[in-house]
């Protein structure tokens, strides 16, 4: 029996409408540079993105007193409140029916590997806060008649920690906190794009001053692209992942991320290597992750070709149609591509197999009044015939509906709504996906206090590149929200951005500023349009789900010369308002380069396949098998043990990158607290500026 949810509630949860912004405050100073009149506004901290990380920093160091204030490219346009899934997800702890704790918490947040124990403890501490703030702001978490948080299983969790308030989880979570930096007074610069850190000392000494970005809203005859300096003692990176990387991505439009400015500014990353990778709608049109619900309730999937023929593709890797229904389900919870659920026939032979028929020009649809057509031979689709997991789950949700189409209006309505928003119906018309890029696990190397290696810059959020090879759904979120939080504490207790900062930024601000007239050149043979191609088709074709070595370095080497032809040449553009856009690309050029030459050091040092990619190799380990026989093209090498316990560090020197690993922090489980002993160190601010011996630390 379906549970009639009333449509004044769908729409509530679809259209998440957000809040207006308050007027932008004056630039109350200039500075002269290269005959231009560049404004500067003076303040403690700046936060760079909008999103569900960046203002839950905003919010913890406004409410801490600091001067801080946000600028953002689109103001509610990035991934936290544009992007998602059919159920985005925030981790709670202490939630297991069979009981549960933080260090286990933090054992399965660090489970796939390269990733900091410490963070992975933090993360999990951290949560309960997270959420409960949320709730406390007016985040919808749905609860039973007890109070109890209603909770489910997701990929890479075995226990059931995650949460939904539906497929709009991540932006009412910016609505919400958004609504409280404008209530705390935030300002908060729309249309404004960051492009270089300005910095003063050298060596260990070397530290943030500053940020130059670009506003259209500036460009004037004595400020010919619209340049405009905030001088800050603290940054936050908090602009998400660079989703403009690949050609195939579920990424809304204009995510470039802060990653490449980063690199510029001399600052580490770490695990660019580590992405997820899945099933989705692409961004050419409504770009949404298909998992949950839309998998579980088992559509019919095939192809297409260019001649208007139907393909039942997946009747040629699984061997029995329960085989095949089965895995279609578990891509529900098993949504990202993982290597080793190629092989046993498992559920990523789905997404490989999407793969292959799109790169054979094929296209790809999911139809919802269509159940699976059985396996060539074998008996027709049945509900009675799934795999244990399958059918429990479908019995427990009451999904006994003849039409996937019926199953899913059953258990997730939201999931229609949200489509239909976008005017596609997948009640009435099968729906068109393949596999997209749609998360980068790397990004900027922190501390546990989420501090980059330049002083007074943080990362938070899918800038920071805290969640190792494969992570639980939706524990980005939670480790957005604890670090923000986190960030927000340590700047705090350093007193630094209490007050507006009083740096001379003159030359580092003519510097960067030259550095941009520079990189614009007319008669440059490369443009927008042109590296916007050429990125997206290398990293797409060549570091995807599947990888060659081969095909690795020379990616590599041509990124690599690429960014040397940038340097001499620079980027084209006639228009003063497309200089944001040369910035960018010529750093996710730098992006590019950075992901290929790690990648291309890991598969030297006999790298095998984890999280999103399979390493494919002819003496490889592995060999995945489909109905007809192997499939020896797709032979690849599996993990090697000690790459778990490490990660890949990349620092630009110069113009050249450097690329080195280190070990995982640890995390002393046996440790314990004592609350006489150590409530100093929080009384004094210790904890701030030393490492103490305890779990709590």
């Amino acid at each position: 029996m379906t549970t009639k949810v009333s449509q004044e509630t769908l729409d509530a949860l679809t259209d998440v409408e957000m809040p207006r912004l308050a007027p932008e405050p004056a630039f109350p100073d200039a500075l002269e540079t290269g005959g231009d009149r560049i404004p500067v506004l003076g303040c403690g901290c700046v936060v760079i993105g909008s999103g569900a990380a960046g203002l839950r920093a905003a919010v913890e160091l406004k409410r801490r007193g600091v001067n801080v204030v946000i600028i953002s490219q689109s103001a509610w346009g990035g991934t936290s409140a544009c992007s998602g899934s059919d159920k985005q997800t925030l981790h709670t702890a202490n939630t297991a029916d069979q009981g549960d704790d933080y260090k286990a918490m933090g054992r399965a947040l660090r489970a796939g590997g390269a990733m900091d124990e410490d963070t992975a403890y933090i993360e999990a501490v951290g949560s309960g806060r997270a959420m409960a703030s949320l709730q406390y702001l007016g985040l919808p978490l749905p609860q039973n008649e007890l109070g109890g948080t209603l909770r489910y299983q997701t990929d890479h969790d075995e226990v059931g920690r995650a949460t939904s308030c539906g497929p709009r989880t991540s932006r009412l979570m910016v609505k919400v906190l958004a609504q409280e930096a404008i209530r705390l007074g935030v300002p908060i610069f729309n249309q404004t794009t960051g492009l270089r850190i300005l910095t003063d000392g050298t060596g260990k000494e070397r530290r943030v001053t500053g940020l130059l970005a670009i506003r259209p809203k500036d460009r004037s005859e004595t400020n010919r692209f619209g340049l405009a300096a905030f001088q800050c003692g603290a940054l936050v990176l908090a602009a998400g992942g660079p989703g403009e990387l690949y050609r195939d991505s579920v990424f809304p439009n204009g995510c470039f991320g802060s990653l490449g400015m980063a690199l510029e500014a001399g600052i580490e990353a770490t695990n660019i290597t580590e992405a997820q990778f899945g099933i989705s709608t692409r961004r050419e049109g409504f770009p949404w992750n298909l998992s949950g619900t839309y998998v579980q309730v088992i559509p019919h999937i095939y192809s297409v070709d260019a001649a208007g023929t139907e393909r039942h593709f997946l009747a040629d890797y699984y061997r029995t149609t329960q085989e095949l229904a089965s895995n279609v389900f578990r891509k529900g919870y098993q949504w990202p591509f993982h290597a080793g659920r190629m092989l046993d026939f498992k559920s990523s032979l789905v997404d490989l197999a999407i793969h292959r028929e799109t790169e054979a020009g094929r296209r790809v649809f999911m139809d919802f009044n269509r159940n699976p057509l059985p396996v060539p031979g074998d008996r027709p689709f049945s509900l009675d015939r799934l795999d244990e997991d399958a059918s429990l789950y479908l019995r427990n949700a009451g999904a006994d509906q003849v039409l996937p189409i019926d199953r899913l209006r059953h258990m997730n309505p939201l999931a229609i709504e949200l489509y239909r928003r976008y005017k596609v119906d997948i009640a009435t018309d099968p729906l068109e996906f393949s596999v997209n890029n749609q998360h980068m696990n790397g990004g900027v190397k922190v501390d546990i206090w989420g501090q980059s290696n330049l002083a007074g810059v943080y990362a938070v959020g899918e800038a920071a590149g805290t969640h190792g090879v494969t992570r639980p759904g939706g524990s980005a979120l939670n480790a957005g929200q604890v670090f923000g939080t986190r960030v927000a504490e340590h700047i705090a207790a350093s007193g630094k951005a209490r007050e507006v900062a009083q740096d001379d930024i003159s030359a580092s601000l003519a510097a960067a500023v030259s550095a941009i007239r520079n990189l614009v050149q007319k008669d440059s043979p490369h443009s927008v349009h042109s590296l916007r191609q050429d990125i997206q088709t290398r990293m797409s074709d060549r570091a995807g789900i599947i990888c060659k070595p081969s095909e690795v370095k020379v990616a590599r080497d041509e990124a690599r010369a690429l960014n040397a032809a940038i340097r001499k040449r620079g980027i084209a553009t006639g228009r003063p308002s497309e200089v944001a856009r040369v910035v960018q690309w010529q750093q996710m050029a730098l992006v590019s380069e950075a992901v290929l030459s790690a990648l291309d050091h890991f598969i030297d040092q006999g790298g095998g396949s984890r999280g999103a990619r399979a390493i494919c190799d002819p003496n490889g380990e592995a060999l995945p098998m489909s109905k007809n026989g192997p499939l020896s093209a797709y032979r690849f090498r599996t993990e090697k043990t000690a790459h778990k316990a490490e990660q890949i560090i990349v620092r630009m020197v110069g113009e050249r990158l450097e690329i080195s690993t280190r070990q995982n922090r640890p995390f002393d489980g046996a440790a314990r607290s004592f609350f006489e002993r150590d409530w100093p160190n929080w009384l004094n601010g210790a904890i701030y500026t030393e490492r103490a011996q305890g779990p709590d630390r």
